[in-house]
């Protein structure tokens, strides 16, 4: 009698095994399905249209234009979104010399955004009779050439090649910008005996001599030593080893004392 029981149980499951195993083969199906029609729309996708580059959005320029920036990337419509490698263009667009740090992104299905951080503009040379911007990146670029004397930015002389200068431009960008204001012009002395390379002639009326090498930290401490200075008084402030005022005797003083100039100590 037990034994017809279990026979009869098992009965009544079967429909209910049977039910379980065709709703997993039916989620199976629909699964591989799925897959199979995702993978023929991704395929179809590829070789339409839809994947070309339809637009690419540019951010955080200035100095460039949006379609300068897009010229640089070689992007056009015929680009598949696809070939757009992030890191290679990145790199591409960082050789310019404006451009300090650029990021790329693919937003599916055909954009492209690129964030890019320009270089400052820190100083000037004078080139074709012009004035040409330096940028911290230690380039000059002629389109943003101007025959005005500027006044946003000290003008550099003397720097004869690009070692100099790339090195020039790392020590501004560094120099905080309110001090590198008070710059009016930088002259580079290479015959000067002396470490101090450097000779700045300051929008206050005074001079700094100093060296190229930690030129932005000994900098630092000009606004303390020229407020020590007694106004319209001329000398020069050397920031080397140690810093320290020269002045430099007007031509009444001069019959006081033969000496053209005297040293005073910095407190």
């Amino acid at each position: 009698m037990q034994r017809r029981k279990n026979i009869l149980s098992i009965e009544e499951h079967i429909p209910k095994f049977k039910d379980a195993r065709k709703k997993k083969q039916n989620r199976r199906l629909i699964t591989y399905l799925s897959i199979f029609f995702l993978l023929i729309f991704f395929v179809i996708y590829i070789q339409s249209p839809l994947s070309r580059v339809h637009t690419v959005h540019v951010k955080g320029n200035a100095l460039l234009s949006d379609s300068e920036v897009k010229k640089l990337t070689g992007i056009s419509r015929k680009t598949n979104i696809w070939s757009v490698h992030k890191e290679e263009l990145q790199q591409k667009l960082e050789k310019n010399p404006l451009i300090k740090q650029a990021t790329v992104s693919r937003d599916f299905p055909n954009t492209v955004s690129i964030s890019v951080k320009e270089y400052t503009r820190i100083a000037y040379i004078i080139k074709n009779k012009g004035y040409e911007p330096l940028f911290a990146s230690g380039k000059t670029v002629d389109k943003f050439r101007t025959k005005s004397i500027p006044g946003d930015a000290p003008v550099l002389y003397g720097f004869k090649n690009s070692k100099q200068l790339e090195e020039m431009a790392a020590e501004l960008e560094k120099l905080n910008p309110g001090i590198r204001k008070l710059i009016s012009e930088v002259h580079f002395n290479n015959q000067s005996d002396k470490n101090e390379k450097l000779e700045l002639f300051m929008n206050d009326g005074l001079i700094v001599k100093a060296a190229i090498h930690d030129f932005a930290k000994k900098m630092e401490v000009y606004p303390s030593i020229a407020s020590q200075i007694k106004k319209g008084t001329k000398g020069i402030v050397h920031i080397g080893v140690g810093a320290y005022f020269e002045k430099i005797e007007s031509p009444h003083d001069e019959k006081k004392d033969q000496n053209n100039s005297t040293e005073e100590p910095i407190q």
